[in-house]
């Protein structure tokens, strides 16, 4: 690596800024876009090369690889029919928005009540299929509280700065959508005033950020009995039969408290306002699929929040829109085109070397009983290991059929279809088998994720490239980049959240009491380290982002552990290229959005804070007491 952009007089006072510095100072945030740097990059070299391959399945000049694709070409084309979208105005939504309008009464709703959930429509609480926390060989039903308008609960607090200029920019927003599917302007306002009211009910009972964060706290298996006794207004034994075909005889509930408050928020005194709310719900959900000045206003809120200035190009936010639902189609497409079996395999030795010196270190801990240890690296050998792309596309993709531009179809109806199709075979796993093949995400993803219900690591094709991983950069470069993201997510497995799961995916206490309470008191070490330092105006939430730190700081240990086992070790390369790897400008609205509801802690700080906990870090660049990157040996954090 070529370090004539390192600030070197920097380093021992602010490590991101010396590698980054002159990066940051020059780069420009897109106007389309709330960020840019290491992984937007990636993104969008991505998209730039898919669209260009997909204008060439469009105009003929490249045939579709398989039948999947031959129908994503439709949408896709269907997608980019601005013209006709144009035309077409609001007249594909109207249909929808009638079958709320003709809701007069919860027997009317309860008539229809699970192909309304089949058919995308908004309810005030959630149904869905998920693997069952304590038996995760079978898919359980769980319930969950209504999303809000706002994107947590803490946004409704009014000590909340953002709490009172982010409700008017909504409003706004929703008053016009509406004008413009033929509401007039007192409608729109009587329409969002309820629906506002209405929202405002929900918000104290649901779940922050933070609160989710814990993750086996969404673990509360209820008595279908005891959770349809909650729920008086609506006719639950024919919603969940029409469903799953049966009464289960357990729900798993991951926000008991919503549905306690449930008969106060949806009763006859508030149908009219929760009706309303689906109005306000289904008209900005659909905006992106209308015409072009439904797009652009449905999306002024999320700009606002993310401080974007400007909304996404027309042609490429049809290609997110038609690859978001062919997602898999088109991750196929991009992993066998652009990555191959070669550097699947390579990267897949590089993923059992980690999960080696993984093991190597939980055999060598000091703090961990013997018998704690011994589950551990039972459940690492466990660990089933996803690189590159899938073997085959997921069947359900098989069901999805296009009605083409050449016989009549249009963009709503057919995404409609499709959505339709995707919820019905969800809710046909109830109770089935987990399919463990089937991958969360896309081979042209640019993230990587650990499922502790699955425990599996899933490593997509497209952030397996340079400054993560290249052939061109030495094998420390690699594992200050792609084997730290390696390492991370198999840290995931021992995180706060992944630590109460065995080898199986089962919800499970596999330590003894004393090795608890010390990781415990560990990871309450890493929420100090990180809890409250300034960012963007505000505080870092340490709570938020621990499984995500402990993760980070286990990644980071274990690929500097690997690095030094290699012939050409270069600590110098591996610090920096960690730093590289988290290089991001972003908006301040982005930045504060994220610090209220992301997981990870700030790009910035993931690679400033992890480096003063490892003792190589300060050998390296010679960091002594009084330098800016110096953190006391008491104060540092080591989990794993």
């Amino acid at each position: 690596m070529s370090n004539d952009k390192i600030n070197e007089s920097l380093i021992k006072d602010d490590f991101y800024q010396a590698v980054n510095g002159e990066w940051v100072k020059n780069a420009t945030i897109p106007s389309d876009h709330s960020s840019t740097g290491g992984f937007m990059d990636l993104v969008d070299n991505i998209d730039k090369t898919l669209m260009n391959d997909f204008d060439a399945l469009l105009d003929g000049s490249m045939q579709p690889s398989n039948d999947d694709m031959q129908e994503f070409k439709k949408l896709y084309d269907l997608a980019m029919d601005f013209d006709k979208r144009e035309q077409d105005g609001a007249k594909p939504l109207k249909p929808t928005l009638q079958r709320i309008e003709d809701v007069k009464s919860f027997d009317d709703l309860n008539q229809q009540l699970a192909d309304w959930t089949l058919s995308g429509l908004p309810l005030p609480f959630g149904f869905g299929i998920e693997a069952d926390m304590k038996n995760a060989k079978y898919n359980a039903l769980y319930a969950s509280g209504a999303s809000t308008f706002l994107p947590d609960k803490t946004y409704y607090d009014k000590q909340n700065p953002a709490s009172a200029k982010l409700m008017p920019v909504f409003r706004d927003m929703v008053k016009k959508l509406l004008t413009m599917v033929g509401y007039d302007e007192q409608q729109a306002k009587n329409i969002v005033d309820a629906a506002e009211d209405f929202d405002r009910t929900i918000a104290p009972h649901i779940k922050s950020a933070e609160e989710n964060a814990d993750f086996t706290k969404m673990y509360n298996p209820m008595s279908y009995n005891d959770l349809s006794s909650q729920i008086n207004k609506f006719d639950m034994d024919n919603y969940v039969t029409g469903l799953i075909g049966q009464v289960p005889d357990q729900v798993i509930v991951t926000e008991p408290d919503y549905f306690k408050a449930f008969n106060e928020i949806v009763n006859d005194d508030t149908f009219y306002k929760m009706k309303n709310w689906m109005i306000v719900k289904v008209v900005k959900g659909s905006a992106g699929l209308l015409s072009e000045e439904f797009r652009q206003i449905g999306g002024t809120f999320s700009r606002t929040l993310s401080g974007k200035k400007e909304a996404t190009k027309p042609k490429k936010a049809a290609y997110y829109l038609s690859s978001g639902l062919f997602d898999q189609v088109v991750g196929d497409y991009y992993g066998r085109k652009y990555f191959g079996e070669k550097a699947k395999q390579d990267v897949h030795d590089m993923v059992v070397k980690m999960i080696n010196v993984y093991e190597k270190r939980l055999s060598q801990n000091d703090w961990l009983s013997e018998d704690t240890k011994k589950m551990a690296i039972t459940k690492l050998n466990a660990l089933a290991i996803h690189v590159g792309y899938p073997d085959e596309i997921n069947p359900l993709y098989h069901q999805f059929k296009v009605v083409g531009k050449e016989d009549g179809g249009d963009l709503y109806t057919n995404v409609e279809n499709i959505d339709k199709i995707i919820t019905k075979d969800k809710f046909s796993k109830w109770n089935q088998p987990v399919d463990k093949s089937i991958w969360d995400m896309s081979a042209n993803t640019v993230n990587a994720y650990y499922s502790p219900l699955e425990n599996v690591i899933v490593f997509p094709a497209a952030i397996l490239q340079a400054p993560f991983y290249s052939l061109e950069q030495s094998s420390s470069q690699n594992f200050g980049g792609i084997g730290a993201v390696i390492a991370h997510e198999i840290s995931h497995a021992f995180d706060n959240n992944g630590c109460q799961f065995d080898q199986y995916g089962n919800l499970n206490n596999w330590w003894t009491e004393d090795d608890h309470k010390h990781f415990d008191a560990l990871a309450e070490n890493m929420i100090k380290e990180f809890d409250g330092l300034d960012f963007a105006g505000q505080k870092v939430n340490g709570k938020l982002t621990v499984s995500e730190n402990i993760a980070d700081a286990g990644g980071l240990s274990c690929a500097l552990e690997a690095a030094k086992g290699e012939s050409d070790v270069n600590l110098r390369d591996f610090f920096i290229n960690w730093a590289t790897i988290w290089r991001t400008k972003s908006t301040e609205q982005y930045k504060q959005l994220l610090l209220s509801i992301d997981v990870h802690a700030p790009t910035e700080l993931r690679a400033q804070v992890q480096v003063k906990n490892l003792e190589d870090f300060y050998k390296t660049f010679d960091v002594q007491p009084g330098d800016g990157m110096y953190l006391p040996e008491d104060k540092r954090v080591n989990i794993w």
